[in-house]
């Protein structure tokens, strides 16, 4: 359940936002929550039809919002869509790459076309968008002061930190988008003040990408090896974006934020604490028994 937001409604005052894959899921909360405090926002998506009820709903609320159909893969359509955004509001401020592609594939049943797939939306239209949104984004670009750039926030993944079982797409695409943000944080946070941070979701509940990666069809048993402990909220990972996009997150710079509970560090628990304590006790008998010396852990 969306709980009130920490910051105030108005800490994105003025500042205009494009967000790919905004259209649902994780993306459409990022775009609400920018919107909701004071940004003017714009999303792209390939679907009309999911773009217009996205834009519908934000209107609803009372909120700025605009919809561009166009795919990130596509150089012509990255240009024409942030050039309409910023014929729109005049500027850009922030741009969301949110766009990607995910499906469960073990590596021998996933085609070198399949792996070329996501990586074409998930790196390369990263990438291809940064590239267009330069020109907007750099210090002196339109509506912008000599001194002053811009934020791109791009959206990852923990999968590639250590291995995971049938994403080996998506652990390579994400991989390379994290080295996209390290990258572009030292260079044209440099040369442009612009500031290139990442965020890398857990599962989050109730969102497009969980029913494929999880679906409810999946057997329980099944479901609690992958294991998802604990499912997040859209608004998790909005409100991280809210962090970096405001004065709050105005020093950080190349970083990927892990917005995820702690999940991608956890491990099954093999043995019960219980029984660690009576081994241990067992084991420290043996090893006094045997006169070979204290264990290390009374040291």
């Amino acid at each position: 359940m969306a709980t009130e937001s920490p910051f105030r409604a108005d800490v994105l005052k003025g500042k205009a936002a494009l967000v790919t894959g905004g259209g649902s899921g994780i993306c459409f909360e990022i775009a609400a929550q920018l919107a909701r405090h004071g940004a003017h926002v714009a999303i792209m998506g390939r679907r009309r039809e999911v773009l217009d009820k996205a834009v519908a709903a934000l209107r609803s609320e009372g909120l700025r919002a605009v919809g561009f159909q166009g795919d990130v893969r596509n150089q012509e359509d990255a240009a024409r869509v942030l050039a309409s955004t910023v014929e729109h509001f005049g500027k850009l401020d922030i741009l969301v790459n949110g766009a990607a592609g995910n499906f469960l594939a073990s590596p021998e049943d996933l085609t070198p076309k399949g792996f070329r797939t996501v990586l074409e939306i998930d790196t390369v239209g990263t990438y291809t968008m940064c590239y267009e949104a330069l020109k907007y984004l750099k210090k002196g670009g339109p509506g912008r002061g000599p001194s002053t750039g811009g934020l791109i926030i791009n959206i990852s993944a923990t999968l590639h930190y250590t291995a995971s079982w049938y994403q080996i797409h998506v652990s390579a695409a994400k991989a390379g988008v994290d080295s996209i943000t390290r990258t572009l944080a030292l260079e044209w946070g440099t040369d442009y003040e612009i500031r290139v941070n990442g965020i890398a979701p857990g599962p989050i509940g109730g969102t497009p990408g969980l029913r494929k990666l999880a679906p409810d069809e999946m057997g329980k048993g099944k479901r609690e090896m992958m294991p998802l402990f604990k499912l997040g909220e859209t608004q998790d990972i909005a409100m991280a974006a809210l962090y970096l996009a405001s004065d709050a997150g105005k020093y950080v710079n190349g970083t990927t934020l892990v917005v995820d509970g702690g999940l991608w560090l956890s491990h099954p628990r093999h043995i019960p604490k219980e029984e660690v304590k009576e081994l241990s006790k067992v084991i420290e008998k043996k090893v006094r028994a045997s006169g070979v010396g204290v264990p290390s852990s009374k040291l």
